[in-house]
């Protein structure tokens, strides 16, 4: 595919142009006038021939990935908590897409999906704790075979050692926030374990730039996927920002007391509440340092505080040290923004920011990721690309992670594999929404019995309405799910009331019905549930003993 030109081509060109020039300013003082009037026009002749006739190096491609970070903590989605200046900046100068969904609102799950192109059920991984088969096909594997140099620094958690990169220093597991120990190698050699000191954030932007600066070969095009473990649980911020928001009250999502009526059991079985879930790691009640006297505080008043007080306490503390711990991710964004802009990268980088899925900030009570409901189901999506992707633009239309492998090859002028199951968005960043883009998409979350105790549930959502089916082994012995919600999103934004089976909705819930079935085969889904994870067999029988 042709790309358009990137500023600092042009750069480097006009420079050799200005180098001609000189020349032939010296040669005019040592031939004859006619000669050099000729001189002139013909070696600027032949500049532009050669100009145009270069073949275009294609551009870098910069993939910042957090993990759990929502819509509501990024102010270019219109958070009140929070801004976020340097997220901001990719966003303001590129596209923000309103309507990214992904396939598997699970951490491992949803990377393994970016690495491949394909749903979990095509994939091989289905949940946390497997373990992703790297002999398949992956998109870094096909951009090396493009010409590019790969790197992924951060955070991995597929289990099995990455490949198909040229270069990786990874977190071992989740990785600690602070002094994290990592795994790093390349392409053909073993990895060796090496011990980092540093607030793990800061870490992994360190080792970025100096991926950037030190180990990239500048004559080659380059995929780095800068990857961070925040703001996953626990939710430890940079000792710098431990006190920063002290002073406010966070604003309380309108579903922060929901109970859970107008939905199917599942709703109401899960432990993933602020009221009930989190414990005193969570909440920081044994840390020391600017805890202490915070801390301290709270056990005073804890005698003489309601329930409902409690949950508002627990609801500031787990918030507030989420942000913290985003704002040392949009610090470290702000350096590498900063460094693109000093080395001259800026104008031939496409820079994408998102994160494995949505994430619940008190919405419903909760904490954690998982479900369809559209806090966990949609993630962030930024994407600058300068003389591309007009600055400012904010797009509508159904996108997801499985589209990020083929879009990236996209940038590439690889050809992107049939088997892929997602596409290339580069029509939708051009302004151009080709017009058989989806109009529905297929969500499937299978760790159940698991964390959280989220039932296994799969659907469909136009964006409007959403059809869910709760099925396979339920919280309760004996008893097996197989319970439907259907959610009208213009009517109940908030998901509070399932109008399953209502008169009024007789039409629209047989046709999503029938796009469910639609879209299954289309991916082809298996028919039969999957069975659990060997250890998730274990907790089967226990739950059910």
């Amino acid at each position: 595919m042709q790309h358009p030109p990137h500023p600092a081509r042009f750069l480097r060109e006009i420079h050799l142009l200005m180098t001609q020039m000189t020349r032939i300013r010296t040669l005019r003082r040592a031939v004859p006038a006619a000669v050099s009037t000729l001189a002139a026009p013909l070696c600027c002749l032949a500049f532009i021939h050669a100009l145009c006739a270069a073949p275009e190096r294609p551009p870098n491609i910069l993939f910042i990935f957090t993990d759990d970070h929502c819509e509501q903590a990024i102010s270019a989605y219109g958070s009140k908590r929070m801004q976020t200046p340097h997220m901001d900046r990719i966003a303001a100068e590129g596209m923000r897409f309103t309507r990214c969904y992904v396939t598997n609102s699970i951490c491992g799950p949803s990377r393994a999906c970016i690495q491949t192109g394909k749903y979990s059920h095509l994939n091989g991984f289905y949940r946390n704790g497997d373990n992703f088969d790297g002999s398949q096909q992956t998109f870094p594997k096909l951009l090396r075979k493009a010409g590019y140099q790969t790197a992924i620094i951060g955070k991995w958690h597929l289990k099995s050692t990455p490949r198909g990169y040229d270069h990786y220093d990874v977190l071992i597991g989740q990785g600690p926030y602070n002094d994290p120990p990592m795994l790093t190698g390349g392409i053909d050699g073993k990895p060796a374990r090496t011990k980092n000191q540093g607030y793990t954030t800061d870490v992994i932007t360190d080792k970025a730039l100096a991926w950037l600066k030190d180990r990239r070969k500048p004559g080659k095009p380059f995929l780095l996927m800068y990857q961070h473990k925040a703001p996953h649980r626990h939710w430890v911020p940079h000792e710098k920002y431990q006190n920063w928001l002290d002073d406010v009250d966070l604003p309380e999502p309108a579903t922060l007391w929901d109970d859970y009526q107008g939905r199917t059991a599942p709703a109401s079985r899960q432990t993933m509440t602020i009221r009930r879930h989190l414990g005193k790691r969570d909440l920081k009640l044994d840390m020391g340092g600017n805890y202490a006297e915070k801390n301290k505080a709270f056990r005073e008043a804890l005698s003489g505080m309601s329930e409902k007080e409690v949950v508002r306490w627990k609801y500031q503390r787990y918030v507030k040290d989420y942000l913290r711990c985003v704002r040392s991710v949009d610090d470290g964004i702000g350096r590498i923004l900063e460094y693109l802009d000093q080395s001259g990268l800026a104008g031939d980088t496409v820079v994408v920011y998102t994160s494995d899925q949505g994430w619940y900030l008190g919405e419903h009570g909760w904490f954690d990721k998982r479900w369809m409901y559209e806090e966990s189901l949609k993630t962030p999506l930024l994407v600058r690309w300068p003389g591309v992707a007009k600055p400012g633009a904010v797009n509508g239309d159904i996108v997801s992670n499985v589209d990020f492998a083929a879009t990236f090859l996209d940038i590439a002028g690889a050809p992107v594999p049939a088997g892929m199951q997602g596409r290339s968005i580069v029509p939708i960043l051009k302004g151009r929404t080709p017009a058989d883009w989806r109009r529905s998409f297929y969500y499937h979350y299978y760790e159940f019995p698991g964390s959280h105790s989220v039932a296994r549930h799969y659907g469909v959502t136009t964006g409007r309405h959403k059809l869910i089916h709760f099925y396979g082994p339920s919280h309760i012995k004996g008893e097996t799910y197989d319970l439907w919600e259907l959610f009208d999103l213009e009517k109940d934004p908030n998901e509070l009331r399932s109008v399953y089976d209502h008169p009024a909705y007789a039409k629209i819930q047989d046709k999503l019905h029938k796009e469910l079935q639609r879209l299954r085969k289309e991916l082809k889904v298996p028919g039969d549930a999957r069975k659990p994870h060997p250890k998730a067999a274990k907790k089967v029988s226990a739950l059910n003993s």
